[in-house]
């Protein structure tokens, strides 16, 4: 028999506060949270999500919690299906392949997909950045503030920081988080002092809650890029904005970088990235043949790994 929406409401209003109870951990309160009842029709019950993210978790982490909660207030097992919003409250149908879904835009650069904390492979060699940059996207402002991670080309720095940014919307989906390589942050300025809108670009760049800036080593001999940076950065500190910078040296390796700039950026938590051992290259490689669906043989992935 079919249900008009309000009795999905009332079903999930019964069930929250044992799912919220289930969920007590600190982050996955606001993931919780921001779950919607959409509809139940006959056995099938629509919840709407925020974000394809935490669609994913809904389904796959928490399933069990919410199929549950659920079952117990219903007194029958139900369909359960998520959708994401379309950022207007409506449902808008998500892709059935995690694999097609597309990169989330943020002020003109995209968060991949494929980075995420779930798709990092902890090493020796980057344990202490991992955890640190957990630390950050679960308490943006109030763990590490900067966050500087540096370490050579290919270690995994924009990955994490793409994990950040994803987790963050994750938990808050409503937080402005912007993304931007100091290159582009550079040429945006230069086009912003061309065009007479600077009044534009710093309001863009110093009213986000969380500022994921990569490679931040070519900022080095631009005084003026320097000089813009120094007060964004200023009133995002002082305002109790998350700031996160990657680099390929520690701030006191990078030339030409002012003082004022470099004593910044080490004001925070200062995680290095080392290249990863045997072991941590065959499980990378095991990861992203198991993202792509393709079988890699033990030994072909450890005479990859050597080579």
């Amino acid at each position: 028999m079919s249900v008009n929406t309000s009795s999905a409401q009332e079903l999930w209003q019964v069930a929250f506060p044992q799912i919220e109870a289930q969920l007590s951990k600190p982050g996955l309160e606001m993931f919780a949270r921001s779950i919607r009842p959409v509809s139940l029709h006959g056995d099938t019950l629509t919840l709407a999500v925020p974000n394809r993210l935490a669609k994913e978790w809904a389904e796959t982490r928490h399933f069990e919690v919410i199929r549950g909660a659920v079952r117990a207030v219903a007194g029958r097992d139900l369909t359960i299906t998520f959708s994401v919003t379309d950022g207007g409250g409506s449902p808008a149908a998500a892709p059935a392949l995690r694999s097609q879904a597309p990169a989330r835009t943020i002020d003109g650069l995209t968060l991949s997909p494929k980075y995420s904390f779930d798709t990092f492979v902890v090493g020796a060699g980057n344990r202490f950045a991992h955890a640190a940059a957990r630390a950050v996207a679960e308490a943006p402002a109030r763990a590490y503030n900067p966050l500087f991670i540096y370490g050579g080309v290919g270690l995994g720095k924009t990955h994490l920081l793409h994990a950040i940014g994803h987790h963050v919307l994750l938990l808050e989906s409503f937080y402005h988080v912007v993304y931007v390589s100091s290159e582009k942050f550079t040429n945006e300025l230069i086009n912003a002092i061309r065009d007479d809108k600077t009044v534009d670009f710093r309001n863009k760049y110093r009213t986000v809650d969380v500022l994921l800036i990569d490679d931040i080593q070519f900022l080095a001999g631009k005084e003026r890029t320097q000089e813009e940076f120094f007060h964004t950065f200023n009133t995002l500190y002082e305002s109790s904005r998350q700031i996160i910078i990657t680099s390929d040296r520690p701030p006191k390796e990078i030339p030409t970088l002012e003082d004022r700039l470099r004593s910044r950026f080490e004001w925070g938590l200062i995680a290095d990235i080392q290249p990863p051992d045997l072991e941590t290259r065959i499980a990378i490689l095991r990861k992203k043949a198991e993202t792509d669906s393709i079988a890699v043989p033990d030994q072909v992935a450890e005479f990859i790994a050597t080579r």
